[in-house]
This record gives structure tokens, C-alpha cells and sequence, in this order.
């Protein structure tokens, strides 16, 4: 992958990370509830979802580009209307309300694993994302396997941090998210959007 490519990754994948979703929201919900360290076991489960879902994706384009040269033009304009389309649905979402959480007694590890690693894993919209978001950053002329592990590494390392960073800062940043939700839901929703514009015209 090459640098510049890289770094618009990382730039897509860290507003990712920060949109708020179903395992943020867990994530959020057990750093008030266990604290950060039990935390980390629903993070990881998480991360390990994602990348296997990322995986899935990303070699089933790889196929569909053995398959067709001009699949990857293809794929990219329609990532980019579903990007838009997110973007979209996103703007329209209103700010999360998790109610008072008190803390809990501690949970086995295993537990809350396979809590983050079903999160990540029952949720067909990542799939689908990942379809549309993966495209945007491939190269068709090299070997699929090494952007895959950088690609994969990135955004477990970045999506990591963040849902620390939510456990870590639980019981501040639940109270700005249901105040000052909707507009960074807008936020995210336009950064969304825009991407699905200008992604698919990148080389």
C-alpha cells in the first residue's frame, strides 16, 4: 500500500471509529459498568469481529477482481453511494440515550469477549460496509494479501484505542453524548458523505 494511500486510510478509518455504533456503545456501557481493565476483554472480542468480517469482505472482492479488471471501478462508485447513503441515514440520527448505569459486579472474561466478538459479528450492516469502504483504498495490481494485513492492523489498532479511550472517559463522555449527540452524529454523517463523493474519484 502505498504511503499517501495509507494515510487516507487511516484518516477514513479513525472517523470511522469514531462514528458512534453498536460496539462503541457496548464498549461505553461496560467501561461504566466493569471499569477499563474488564473493558479491554469486550474490546478485543470486537476487534477480532471486525477483522474476521473485514477478512470475509475483503477477500470476496479480491475474488470478484480475479473475475472482472473493471470490478473495482464498479465496486468503488457503488461504495460510494452507500457511503452517501450512510452518511445520509447517519445526519438523521438523533443522539444516543443510555440512561443511569451503576456499576456491576465483574463478569468473567470469557463472557465479555464473546459479548464484543457477537457484537461485531451479529451485525450484517458491517459486511456490508466494509464491501463498500475496503475498495476505496485497494490496489488491483498488488498481492491482496499484505494490504489486507496492513489494512486489518490499522483499523484494529485505531478501533482499539477509541473504544479504550470510551471506557477509559465512560462516565464523561456518556453525559456530553446524550447533550451534544445529534451534532456529532451531523458531523459524522457529512465526513460520511463526503468521503462517498470524493473516495471513488482517488486513484
Amino acid at each position: 500500500m502505498a504511503p499517501h494511500t495509507w494515510l487516507l486510510y487511516l484518516v477514513a478509518v479513525t472517523g470511522l471509529a469514531l462514528t458512534p455504533g453498536p460496539n462503541g456503545l457496548l464498549a461505553l456501557t461496560h467501561g461504566a459498568l466493569y471499569g477499563r481493565r474488564r473493558t479491554l476483554w469486550t474490546i478485543g472480542g470486537g476487534v477480532l469481529g471486525f477483522v474476521l468480517l473485514m477478512a470475509l469482505s475483503m477477500f470476496g472482492i479480491g475474488a470478484l477482481l480475479q473475475a472482472s479488471a473493471q470490478a473495482l471501478t464498479l465496486l468503488k462508485l457503488i461504495g460510494g453511494l452507500y457511503l452517501i447513503w450512510l452518511g445520509i441515514q447517519l445526519w438523521r440520527t438523533p443522539a444516543m440515550r443510555l440512561g443511569t448505569l451503576e456499576r456491576s459486579a465483574p463478569k468473567a472474561a470469557g463472557s465479555l469477549f464473546r459479548q464484543g466478538l457477537f457484537s461485531a459479528l451479529s451485525n450484517p450492516k458491517v459486511i456490508l460496509f466494509f464491501g463498500a469502504f475496503l475498495p476505496q483504498f485497494l490496489d488491483p495490481q498488488a498481492p491482496l494479501l499484505p494490504q489486507f494485513l496492513v489494512m486489518a492492523a490499522t483499523f484494529a489498532a485505531v478501533e482499539g484505542l477509541v473504544e479504550i479511550l470510551l471506557a477509559s472517559l465512560a462516565n464523561r463522555v456518556r453525559p456530553w453524548l446524550e447533550r451534544s449527540g445529534k451534532g456529532f452524529n451531523r458531523c459524522c454523517g457529512a465526513l460520511f458523505a463526503l468521503m462517498g463523493a470524493a473516495l471513488p474519484m482517488t486513484r
